[in-house]
């Protein structure tokens, strides 16, 4: 009898990983660890380069979420420089970021999500991927989606100069301002965006929420878990994808915390272990207590449904009645279902679109003052956003001449990475059982427990301190051990 099941690679994320299930004598789920085999080490070949470089460098760490790693930097290297960008600048940026968020939310409901919903989890995986979707709403539809995704990468590009690695952002501000004709042509394309996650929103309902057995499953199923939630707010405690605090509500929705950004490292720590390159984060106030959950626990998660239970709701009139009804028909806050992220990811999609539209008819966004010259010493800065899979964060120290001595970034898989390990293994222990064959459906739904993050391991996977801690087994052909090699894991 197997000892142990390998789902290698793991699929429909950005990155790679693999998961392995342990065994007991019985045949039933021990243990299960999402591991993240590949290396990344950003933090440690940024060292030495200007800072002004950074938005431009780190933009390289993923080619599916380069714009919130460029507004998060900038952000940052605004910090080092003590300098306030301009109002406009704000703008130009927060409507660059809104339709980041859009493309990268339409990506993953309709190609990673979406197709365990709109296919179902027992599918051919050659049929669950983005052509079934297509084949199952139908080719109009499809049309549809690939051109409001192409409009957000179109803003994008207008104002980053390009779409996927934008040169945009200035300590200061932005390397150039926007046109009024190419404002009214970010408002129409922000219209038909708005109509669109609507739209969006209609087929999860008749596809999702009117099918007892998905919604059963995002209810009841195993992927339920009581944690704290951590999310970025505005002045009025709603979801804010660009600049405001980081709020913190424990497992019954009370808030236990709201800080600035630059003093993150006063509530949140980071942990190794040695199977895997990604960090773990935890609420140093609670401290690291492992995989574990619970009041008592020192895991958070973010990310969309995290945002929404973070938050008292949403900034524009559209979102926030569907974040209303998320609530409402899903039991009030907070919610604990894994699930339930796809939907809050769409609710994200309409505030996005929504906000996107109330800054493109803002007159002032074609305005040329797009940049303060920075004049200050440069020293350390912390540039924080809510990327699209939840807080991500940049922090720098530099000398007296702006070349940076260290870096540090926490992203959002790595902020979620302890409740991923953990959702898996709930998932195997309740869908692998003693005695039953098991079934390519079954490590499907096992996978759905971490596809609703919306993973991003090319950005997660880094090394601290600088360090590349690795084991390598070598077996014979008869799978005996017969050497293992161990670096820096003492």
């Amino acid at each position: 009898m197997a000892s142990k099941i390998s789902i290698d690679p793991i699929t429909r994320l950005e990155g790679h990983g693999k998961i392995e299930i342990f065994l007991d004598d019985a045949g039933n789920v021990k243990n299960a660890y999402l591991q993240v085999p590949e290396l990344r080490g950003f933090e440690k070949f940024t060292e030495g380069r200007p800072v002004e470089e950074m938005p431009r460098i780190v933009q390289s760490i993923c080619g599916v979420c380069p714009g919130a790693h460029h507004m998060a930097s900038v952000k940052a290297t605004d910090a080092v420089y003590h300098v306030d960008p301009p109002p406009v600048a704000k703008k130009l940026r927060e409507l660059y970021y809104s339709a980041h968020m859009i493309h990268s939310h339409i990506a993953h409901f309709y190609a990673l999500g979406g197709p365990d919903f709109v296919l179902g989890p027992d599918a051919d995986p050659a049929q669950r991927n983005i052509l079934g979707v297509i084949a199952k709403v139908g080719v109009d539809v499809g049309l549809e989606v690939i051109k409001h995704r192409a409009y957000a990468q179109q803003i994008q590009a207008l104002i980053g100069g390009k779409a996927t690695h934008s040169v945009c952002g200035l300590p200061g501000g932005m390397s150039r301002a926007i046109t009024e004709d190419e404002r009214k042509d970010v408002e129409a394309k922000a219209r038909s965006c708005v109509e669109f996650a609507r739209f969006t929103l209609k087929v999860f309902d008749d596809i999702v929420l009117n099918n007892e057995a998905y919604v059963d499953l995002i209810v009841n199923g195993p992927y339920d878990m009581k944690s704290y939630y951590m999310g970025m707010v505005d002045a009025d405690n709603k979801v804010n994808f660009y600049e405001g605090d980081l709020r913190v509500v424990d497992p019954s929705g009370v808030e236990v915390v709201k800080f600035k950004p630059a003093d993150y490292l006063d509530y949140i720590g980071e942990h190794t272990e040695p199977w895997s390159y990604l960090k773990f984060t935890f609420l140093k106030r609670l401290g690291w207590k492992g995989f574990v959950t619970g009041p008592d626990s020192g895991i958070y998660r973010v990310a969309p449904m995290a945002r929404l239970n973070a938050s008292d709701g949403m900034a524009t009139p559209l979102a926030q009645a569907e974040y209303e009804r998320l609530f409402n028909t899903l039991g009030g806050k907070p919610v604990h279902a894994t699930l339930a992220n796809h939907w809050a990811r769409l609710v994200e999609l309409l505030y996005a679109s929504e906000r996107l539209l109330e800054l493109a008819e803002d007159p002032e966004v074609a305005s040329p003052n797009v940049r303060t010259i920075p004049t200050a010493t440069p020293t350390e800065g912390v540039g924080i956003v809510e990327a699209p899979r939840g807080t991500l964060i940049h922090h720098y120290q530099t000398d007296d001449n702006g070349l940076v001595k260290k870096a540090n970034l926490i992203v959002a898989t790595g902020n979620n990475y302890a409740a991923m390990c953990i959702s898996i293994k709930q998932a195997a222990q309740e869908f692998i059982k003693a005695g039953q064959v098991v079934k390519q459906g079954m490590l499907n739904r096992v996978e759905m427990a971490f596809r609703a993050y919306d993973p991003c391991l090319g950005c997660a996977t880094h090394s601290l301190p600088g360090q590349t801690p690795l084991e390598v087994t070598v077996r014979n052909a008869a799978g005996e051990v017969v050497d293992t090699l161990r670096q820096n894991l003492d």
